[in-house]
């Protein structure tokens, strides 16, 4: 009885393997995107559908090699159900002109060496689970395989499973597990898309042109539409080719308008929002916000990614121009105990500014002269020790550090300089002229630091 069945069953194999004829391999695969309409874009190869967005290739010039477009279109403007109808049609053709046939061979191969196996082994128990685990493999292959000849393997699965009910009588089996696999729908095949001729390629970019909701694309499309009626202008009568010519150079000069109208809106929307945010007038930068949506309204509601851009730019002039004016009442409530400060170190401050010059010479080893220098030691004398016994406001103690620091440089580069000079020792001038030096560096530091502290914050 099994050998019976085996034999049967290979025999099916060699009857099913019928080499369907041949296409040429260099064909371009191409794909059809329906519209609701019932009209279509052809796609060269696959497209691919990202979250709200269908992305294909379209064909716009060439021969042999043609010069493709990258598109992209809202999901929502494709029948979804004709177009994947027709891809499973083309992959399923596509499959079958190149690799199904030896793909089906390598299988009808493996069953049957499997059925040799099963044919060889006295071991009744192997060799049901050989053919158990065969039948598996050929149940799944269909659809791992776009459903190709899945008929046939329906046909051997048949006899597959006659062999398998009488491995399971010999071996004893009276328990069976049940492995469903859904079967794959039988493809509809479907005529497969063709190059479009030139003819189709402008109706089919001018289509595209007029349901992609980019702007960017739809002008860069109608661009090169425009390049391809140029390029191609004799395929068309004079007529009709300046027809075309001239609708394609008006929507291209029209969405250059509308781009334009939207710069102007921009610029003009993002200068008082600056101007109005620099001067911490939240009241002025919200009124800009609103004012928006309807300056869109006024355009046609044309771009809605730049309006949307600008509404996240003014908002964040908004974010800035709130902030400002917290740090700006920060800065008031603070100002009373910057001004004492001021008040309290302005002396010492003077005096150090009073000693750039000095400095400056003491830093080049170009003097001053000696009783100048001692001038500087009876002025400087004492200021670090007075600065020390200031208290600063928290926020002003690293400019402090930084006065405090410069009053003693600038003591050690006086008193350096003239024990150099006292004693004609080069080496004690050039460490003289370091701490100058450093004198200098922290004194235009704090400078700025108390500078910017004095003054309302601002915008960067």
């Amino acid at each position: 009885m099994i050998s019976r069945l085996i034999v049967a069953a290979s025999v099916l194999l060699a009857a099913l393997w019928l080499p369907e004829p041949a296409a040429a391999a260099s064909d371009a695969m191409l794909f059809r995107l329906y519209l609701p309409d019932g009209t279509s874009i052809v796609s060269f190869g696959e497209f691919a559908r990202v979250d709200d967005r269908v992305v294909f290739s379209m064909i716009l010039g060439g021969g042999d090699e043609p010069r493709l477009h990258a598109a992209t279109l809202p999901t929502r403007v494709i029948d979804w159900a004709r177009t994947d109808a027709h891809a499973t049609s083309t992959r399923y053709q596509w499959y079958a002109r190149t690799r199904g046939e030896d793909d089906f061979q390598r299988l009808s191969d493996e069953v049957a060496s499997v059925l040799n196996t099963i044919l060889q082994t006295s071991d009744r128990t192997r060799a049901l689970a050989i053919a158990e685990q065969a039948r598996i493999t050929l149940a799944q292959w269909p659809r791992q395989h776009f459903g190709y000849r899945q008929r046939d393997v329906r046909e051997i699965l048949a006899v597959l499973d006659e062999a398998i009910a009488g491995l399971r009588a010999a071996a004893g089996v009276n328990t069976f597990e049940l492995a469903l696999v859904a079967p794959v729908p039988d493809v509809a095949i479907e005529p497969l898309a063709t190059m479009p001729t030139v003819r189709e390629r402008v109706a089919q970019a001018l289509g595209v042109a007029g349901l992609t909701d980019r702007p960017a694309e739809r002008l860069s499309l109608l661009q090169a539409t425009l390049g391809l009626l140029n390029a191609e202008a004799a395929l068309f009568p004079a007529a009709e080719a300046a027809t075309l010519r001239r609708t394609v150079v008006t929507r291209i000069r029209q969405e250059q308008a509308i781009d334009a109208r939207y710069t102007d809106l921009a610029r003009r929307v993002m200068t008082d929002a600056r101007r109005y945010a620099g001067r911490a007038r939240i009241g002025d930068v919200q009124r800009v916000l609103d004012r928006i949506p309807r300056e869109d309204a006024r355009l046609g509601r044309k771009r809605a990614d730049v309006v949307q851009a600008l509404q996240v730019s003014v908002q964040a002039q908004l974010d800035a121009a709130r902030h400002l004016r917290l740090l700006r009442d920060q800065w008031a409530i603070r100002r009373t105990l910057y001004n004492q400060y001021q008040r309290s170190v302005g002396a010492q401050l003077l005096q150090l500014v009073k000693t750039q010059p000095a400095l400056e010479a003491i830093r080049r080893l170009d003097g001053p002269p000696p009783d100048t220098l001692l001038a500087l030691q009876s002025q400087l004398q004492g200021g670090a020790e007075r600065l020390e016994r200031v208290r600063p406001p928290l926020d002003l103690r690293a400019v402090h550090d930084l006065l405090l620091g410069a009053w003693r440089f600038a003591e050690n580069a006086v008193a350096g300089r003239y024990q150099a000079a006292r004693a004609g020792n080069v080496s004690g001038a050039w460490e003289a002229s370091s701490s100058a030096a450093g004198a200098l560096l922290l004194l235009g530091r704090a400078q700025q630091e108390l500078r910017t502290l004095l003054e309302p914050p601002r915008l960067p």
